[in-house]
């Protein structure tokens, strides 16, 4: 089984709307009909409006969704039939096979397929900075940020997905995308995104530990972060 994530666009002309519409109803009908063993849909859509203060832009423009499918293989010729159906619904896509390692799994707020997932999914675009080998960025990032980022903020999921390979032409470089599901506090409330709740020196201290670990293995001027609505199906 292999996991692809695609980066959606959606055409100027087509109303958000109907875009989130089209692709929960339509499109995942038929990649789901073509064999696909599950779908998950991330849309930034008016439900997470109020996290548009964590939205980061440096490699513009943004995403409009991501949709992940699980298949048997990515191999061209038998991920065509898939690839077709996204690019009709959309102005751009952009296909990484990516190898997924869930540090967190959703017990917490477990989602019912076709609805929305509690809180908000926060997608974020990583590239390896040029100072860091791959070998030890990957050491940096998967066997020591990931305790951080479990300890010091109140993420009820955690997928990190390194990306193996872009799989259509002109996808922009990207070494990995996380996925991170949040409460809704955590939208508005920084406290309640970094576990602190009530408690400023909690939050100071894991605010600090979060930023200084991330400075170890990124730029900050280099990521992208989207806030979206989840959607397993």
């Amino acid at each position: 089984m292999e996991k692809v994530i695609y980066l959606l666009w959606r055409d100027a002309q087509v109303s958000p709307d109907t875009f989130s519409h089209r692709l929960r109803s339509e499109v995942a009908g038929q990649l789901l009909a073509l064999g696909a063993s599950s779908v998950q849909l991330n849309l930034s859509d008016v439900d997470v409006q109020p996290a548009a203060g964590l939205r980061q832009e440096n490699n513009r423009p943004l995403p409009d969704a991501s949709l992940s499918l699980w298949l048997d293989s990515a191999n061209g010729p038998a991920r065509r039939p898939f690839d077709s159906v996204i690019t009709a619904a959309t102005a751009r896509m952009a296909a990484y096979l990516v190898c997924e390692s869930v540090a967190i799994a959703n017990t917490r707020f477990p989602s019912t397929p076709g609805e929305r997932t509690h809180g908000f999914a926060q997608l974020a675009l990583l590239t390896r900075p040029p100072r860091l080998t791959h070998e030890a960025w990957l050491d940096i990032w998967r066997n020591h940020h990931t305790e951080v980022a479990v300890d010091t903020q109140d993420n009820f999921q955690y997928v990190q997905n390194l990306v193996v390979l872009a799989l259509s032409h002109g996808a922009p470089r990207i070494d990995a995308i996380v996925e991170e599901c949040f409460p809704p506090a955590a939208m508005t409330d920084p406290r309640a995104f970094f576990d602190a709740v009530g408690d400023e020196a909690k939050f100071q201290r894991n605010l600090a530990t979060m930023m200084d670990s991330c400075s170890r293995f990124l730029d900050f001027d280099k990521i992208d972060v989207l806030p979206t609505s989840q959607y397993c199906l």
